[in-house]
């Protein structure tokens, strides 16, 4: 089978990089969202920043019909919780770090002062004793920054409320998977921003207002989405986050479903979908020959998906999911296809959205 062109270029792939390499912890986005929206810039009419720094870029401001398309700007991270006489620094999760992956990773603390390096130390393998060996926990687990005391700690500039992020970039795999910590989902950033450029770029005319969000603190309670939400009160909300590839060891697909990197988008059925603009993404997909799979939520999907339809009257909403590897660790991978694939779906379904488009079951 033919390789597909790809739909990205140099300039795309350039933002990609930068963009996932800075740190953008919850509470903490607006570097990352300094470097979003200098991308996006070009390929929009107007942008606006609301109070705790969820970014709006806007094509046909004016327009009454509005529709958003929508990623969410943080990643996890932890905060300084405690300091220890002897310069050791315990920790508190922000958002849904992992505490298993912690030991030996190096760190990045954001201070007033700058980059303060620190490692997450661990006993060596020849101290412990293998009859009970203890597991990382939030209790055990702990930052060295080479400081003697917490004085020393003091005068790095490292504080209770500074928070870490892990040092690891952005790197590929096989030259077959996008890899690095926080695609979870700066990667759905790159995406929304690239439908936009290929809107510019094909001189496409959209009968509505086309609103291109980057939500902060989704990883803490959908806080960003909700907010915005209200503010923009669309009439259409197209989301995109990550969900798990379960095609790796030691996932269960009765408990997690059957998605796989590499096959393409997922869709998800849940009460907060909107069954008839789901219907007509799927019409979409298949017009366009983009495969796609599926996936069952619960009670709600966990993404900004749930915090768009229940917001306001109640707005039309679906879920475009990417699948991804190992989250909430630093080494997420995607497929480079499925990213251009889920950029195509959405593409394609603004396209297919009529002005005034009526979703409602009964009319």
């Amino acid at each position: 089978m033919a390789k597909q062109k790809s739909i990205l270029n140099d300039k795309s792939l350039k933002f990609l990089r930068e963009y996932l390499n800075n740190p953008s912890p919850t509470g903490f986005e607006s570097g990352g969202q300094k470097i979003w929206l200098n991308y996006l810039k070009p390929y929009i009419d107007d942008y606006f920043v609301d109070t705790y720094g969820t970014v709006v870029g806007v094509i046909n401001p004016k327009a009454p019909y509005k529709v958003v398309i929508e990623a969410h700007a943080d990643e996890i991270s932890w905060f300084v919780h405690y300091i220890t006489k002897d310069g050791f620094i315990y920790l508190r999760r922000n958002g849904g770090s992992d505490h298993q992956i912690a030991p030996s990773k190096r760190v990045n603390i954001h201070t007033d002062k700058g980059i303060v390096k620190g490692i997450f130390g661990w006993p060596a393998i020849h101290v412990r004793d293998a009859a009970k060996e203890e597991t990382p926990t939030l209790k055990n687990i702990f930052l060295d920054i080479g400081c003697k005391s917490d004085k020393e700690v003091e005068a790095l500039g490292v504080h209770v409320g500074c928070v870490i992020t892990y040092e690891d970039e952005f790197m590929e795999l096989n030259d077959r998977y996008y890899v690095g910590r926080a695609l979870d989902n700066r990667i759905g950033g790159f995406m929304i921003a690239e439908v936009a450029r290929l809107l510019k770029e094909k001189k496409d005319k959209l009968p509505f207002g086309l609103y291109i969000v980057n939500s902060v603190q989704e990883e803490v309670g959908l806080n960003g989405a909700q907010m915005i939400a209200r503010k923009i009160n669309p009439n259409v909300a197209i989301v995109t986050d990550v969900c798990h590839c379960t095609q790796t060891p030691m996932m269960n697909k009765i408990t997690s479903g059957d998605q796989a990197c590499g096959k393409g988008p997922v869709l998800s059925y849940a009460p907060a979908v909107q069954n008839n603009l789901l219907k007509l993404v799927i019409d979409t997909a298949k017009k366009n020959k983009i495969e796609f799979q599926r996936q069952a939520a619960s009670r709600a999907t966990g993404t900004d998906t749930d915090a768009f339809a229940y917001s306001t009257d109640g707005i039309a909403s679906v879920l475009i999911s990417l699948p991804l590897r190992y989250m909430h660790t630093t080494v997420e991978s995607v497929h480079k296809q499925d990213v251009e694939d889920v950029i195509k779906l959405m593409y394609h379904s603004l396209k297919s959205i009529k002005n005034n488009h009526d979703f409602r079951y009964i009319k």
